[in-house]
């Protein structure tokens, strides 16, 4: 029996959504009666797509005998986690001849990594960058040569950008083809303690980067729980990818012999195969809110309120944050990993990864079962692949083999709501990760410091003028505002204040990075300051009840009669990042729309 509120919140997300399901549901049929795409390409159309083609693959390109698979990748050398994708082309094609068909790269996306731009110019274009990522894939596949489609692509905005373009062509079967995590290096405790003597100026600079590069040491994705690996997790559960499959470390047997499967699965899933199933079918209510419920109980990135909202609407569907606050009610913390906890993503699929947390899910009665996946059922999700006798197969996944890690069993969590919850106040809304948060922080009542962007509350901190209990107000750092970059930086800052003893919070319209953790933040505060959000009405001093056990921050300062106060932006109008993306600012929708230019 389906729990209430899970039922209650996908009969809403369905009853809310009729009309966009249906608009999406239209234009994906008048793609489906066009027949295949080659099949309305002139003799020159075809020339072309098949002109830089390997020999053995041109005449199967121009007849349209054999199915075609387009590849969309984001390979590029400034991510580790798409490092390994530089060989994976190559090898997909390999198999995709073995299941009698071709494949050729349709194209690639920008992708940038957070973690090169984190507190730089360049993250004032890192949220935009998904929606151009769609844009991207919608272009590669408009060539409309293809009758399937694998998306290489791991990353923070990257993953959900490329599953938002493929919508577009949801006629066609879409899987992603993931790539695994780097092996674990120095530890997740350790790398916070050295950030914050360096942030305190106990540790030089040599010291630091030696740390850091200890850290992030390979390829592969970084080891803690952000928004990359939170990306893989939830698109695992919402049946995008092999069970099983996405944090099997590179370079090993398993992971090219998944690989090689889904390469050759999707083939079986095109229309000339013998098990056709179109993204459409993949991605409905049951399997958005299935990928909630995972994400939820993992304790996943606060990114994913902003993604998982623009990915619905992209197939058709109007999810809210209300769905998201009420499911976190009903969905339990079922893994405990950093910033939640010590262990890291090798721990987490040590202890049995996304299948047992599915199973575990399952067991509560917390997802549905009536569901398609890219290539079987719910029960499939239950499965975790193995090499046996030099093959790939998939077993049960039995139970969880560390339940410090994540639990297995339906009576023990490790709290009783989901990791993540929405905050309401009079000062707007906004989502905090709570299971980062020790219980002893999570209320901080204190007066406001109020900056308008993070590089005066790293100088405040510097010249010792935030040594006090402090609500810290990170303003004018919304979507419309600045693109809404990432604050990660000031989490060694925060860190030390409230290491020192300091009662201190974070309220900000910005994001945060998905490893961040521990610091009270309440993010993504709607309406941002730019479009008349309170934010803007607030000055140093104001007294803030931040109070995440029960779900509100509010001021308690009477706000009637105050006039915004806007900071000078002409200077940061003319970095690169503002400046090319202005008319994206001005059309973007709200933290709590997704954050889309694109809907």
């Amino acid at each position: 029996m389906l729990n209430s509120v899970v039922a209650r919140v996908t009969r809403n997300l369905e009853e809310r959504s009729v009309k966009g399901r249906e608009a999406y549901l239209k234009m994906i049929a008048d793609q489906e009666k066009s027949g295949r795409a080659r099949s309305f390409l002139t003799c020159s159309n075809l020339a072309h797509a098949a002109a830089g083609t390997d020999l053995q693959d041109k005449k199967d390109v121009v007849n349209a005998s054999k199915a075609n698979i387009g590849i969309v990748s984001a390979y590029n050398d400034m991510l580790s986690a798409h490092c390994p994708y530089r060989l994976y082309p190559e090898a997909i094609k390999q198999s995709v001849r073995k299941a009698g068909a071709t494949a050729q790269v349709a194209g690639c996306v920008p992708a940038m990594c957070d973690g090169v731009t984190q507190g730089q110019a360049g993250m004032d274009m890192s949220l935009f960058s998904r929606d151009v990522i769609a844009q991207s894939v919608a272009i590669s596949l408009s060539h409309n040569c293809f009758d399937g489609a694998l998306l290489l692509g791991i990353c923070d905005k990257v993953a959900p950008g490329m599953i938002m373009g493929a919508a577009a062509f949801g006629h066609l079967p879409v899987a992603f083809v993931p790539a695994g995590p780097m092996g674990t290096g120095i530890s997740n405790d350790k790398k916070t303690e050295i950030r914050q003597q360096y942030a305190a100026g106990k540790l030089d600079r040599t010291a630091l980067q030696d740390m850091e590069c200890c850290s992030y040491h390979s390829q592969g994705t970084c080891t803690f729980y952000g928004t990359a690996n939170t990306n893989q997790l939830v698109f695992e559960a919402m049946g995008l990818m092999l069970p099983g499959s996405a944090f099997i470390p590179p370079d090993t047997q398993l992971r090219q012999a998944l690989t090689d499967h889904i390469s050759r699965a999707i083939v079986d899933r095109t229309v000339t195969g013998t098990s056709p199933m179109p993204l459409y079918r993949v991605v409905t209510a049951k399997n958005i809110i299935n990928s909630l419920c995972a994400l939820l109980a993992s304790g996943g990135s606060t990114n994913h309120t902003l993604h998982l909202v623009a990915v619905a609407r992209a197939f058709g569907y109007t999810l809210t944050w209300q769905d998201i606050s009420d499911l976190s009610e009903a969905v339990p913390l079922l893994v405990n990993v950093y910033p939640n906890a010590k262990a890291d993503i090798n721990a987490f699929q040590m202890a049995g990864g996304v299948p047992v947390l599915m199973k575990s899910l399952s067991r509560r009665n917390l997802v549905h079962e009536d569901i398609n996946t890219v290539t079987g059922d719910f029960a499939s999700q239950l499965t975790s692949p193995v090499i046996k006798d030099d093959e790939l197969v998939f077993v049960d996944c039995g139970e969880t083999h560390d339940e410090s890690v994540l639990k297995s069993s339906a009576d023990e969590s490790f709290q009783q709501s989901g990791g993540l919850r929405v905050l309401n106040g009079n000062l707007g809304r906004s989502v905090i990760k709570i299971s980062a948060v020790a219980p002893e922080h999570r209320h901080v009542k204190a007066p406001a410091a109020v900056f308008n962007d993070q590089y005066e509350v790293k100088k405040a901190y510097e010249e010792g003028r935030l040594n006090r209990d402090a609500v810290i107000v990170v303003r004018y750092a919304g979507p419309a505002a600045s693109g809404m970059p990432e604050l990660h930086m000031l989490m060694p800052v925060l860190g030390n204040l409230q290491k020192a003893g300091y009662h201190v919070a974070l309220l900000t319209d910005g994001r945060l990075s998905g490893a961040s953790g521990k610091i009270p933040s309440a993010l993504h505060v709607s309406p941002e300051a730019l479009r008349g959000g309170p934010l803007s009405l607030l000055r140093d001093g104001d007294m803030i009840d931040f109070d995440a056990e029960n779900g509100t921050v509010n001021c308690l300062e009477d706000l009637s009669g105050r006039t915004a106060v806007h900071p000078d932006t002409e200077a940061a109008e003319q970095t690169f990042g503002r400046y090319l993306f202005k008319n994206c600012r001005n059309s973007v929708g709200s933290a709590e729309e997704g954050a889309s230019f694109l809907f």
